[in-house]
């Protein structure tokens, strides 16, 4: 199986709901360093798995969508927690939208899985991955 990991990062606010986040029931900030890997069993015509150039500037319009917001706000998280396991699925679902409907260009078609890590810091990060 090939890869190729892209990475960029977003901030943002946020609060959680339910005892079992403690003091993370305030309004706090996250800083996230996100790794986006994608995969597939044989390389293209190009000998890519996706080109970088393109994955990178996808990667940067989906976070950009997230960066700098209070997820509290927004209208697609109402009542959601938005921990870094459903923000990474969150991700995933809109880079996968972006492999399907040909915005990672045409050589993403051969995808067969994307992982998606955020990184809360050095010592923890969550992910998702699936496929394509």
């Amino acid at each position: 199986m090939y890869a190729l990991n892209v990475r960029d990062h977003f901030m943002i606010a946020h609060s959680f709901s339910g005892d079992v986040f403690g003091p993370a029931q305030k309004l706090h900030g996250a800083t996230f360093v996100v790794d986006a890997e994608f995969r597939r069993g044989e390389l293209d015509a190009d000998g890519l798995v996706v080109d970088i150039g393109i994955a990178a500037q996808v990667l940067k319009a989906v976070l950009g969508d997230l960066n700098y917001r209070n997820l509290d706000d927004e209208a697609d998280f109402t009542g959601k927690n938005t921990t870094s396991e459903f923000l990474a699925k969150v991700i995933f679902d809109r880079m996968a939208d972006a492999a399907r409907d040909g915005r990672l260009g045409a050589g993403a078609t051969g995808l067969s899985a994307i992982k998606i890590t955020l990184n809360e810091s050095h010592i923890a990060w969550a992910s998702y991955e699936g496929a394509v």
